[in-house]
């Protein structure tokens, strides 16, 4: 598969869509990001079910490529939990601010050593008619029990990648993109497409 020539964006999260397109500023491809296409319900097990379904959804409804993720946070002491429900782990019409409260308390009694975490991402592109390429990437961290920094958005300021001690929202929006799940993901999907 090669880069078509006009991507759709199959988000409607702002902040996910300029991280998108800045990390992917050197893909040889036109960025469309506003397009109609109907709701796409998230209702996968794991992140590669729900980027897929997005994308496709997306791609039949355009005519166009379109590329989906689908991301989240995994806490070993909570098992992995939030994982591919990060997005509703505060109950299914939470935003940024609940889901930080909820996963801050639920982590409080965890000793900080044991509050190691990962940012994982899967992206997926998806042509028309079926064919989809995918790359997954994670950044894995600690997570700390108090916000810190104003960049960033969902859990980034608590989440402390592994070698820094900053948070992703402490992070300037070059040194995130280099180290997140994000970012590592869609560079793998920009290799598989350059194939």
């Amino acid at each position: 598969m090669s880069f078509p020539p006009r991507v759709v964006v199959a988000s409607r999260n702002a902040h996910k869509i300029d991280e998108i397109r800045r990390i992917c500023a050197d893909w040889p491809v036109e960025w469309v990001v506003e397009a109609e296409w109907p709701e796409v319900e998230e209702t996968g097990e794991g992140y590669l079910e729900n980027a897929l379904l997005k994308a496709r959804a997306v791609a039949e409804a355009t005519g166009e490529a379109a590329l989906a993720d689908d991301s989240g946070i995994e806490v070993d002491a909570l098992g992995g939990a939030p994982g591919p429900r990060s997005a509703r782990y505060a109950g299914p019409d939470a935003g940024d601010h609940e889901n930080l409260r909820a996963l801050i308390a639920a982590v409080a009694g965890v000793p900080g050593s044991a509050r190691t975490a990962r940012y994982r991402a899967v992206t997926v592109l998806a042509r028309p008619g079926g064919e989809d390429v995918h790359a997954e990437g994670a950044s894995e961290g600690i997570l700390l029990t108090a916000p810190r920094g104003g960049g960033g958005f969902g859990y980034d300021p608590i989440f402390v990648p592994e070698g820094w001690d900053r948070t992703m929202a402490e992070l300037s929006p070059q040194e995130k993109d280099r180290l997140s799940h994000r970012g590592r993901a869609l560079r793998a999907l920009r290799d598989a497409l350059a194939r």
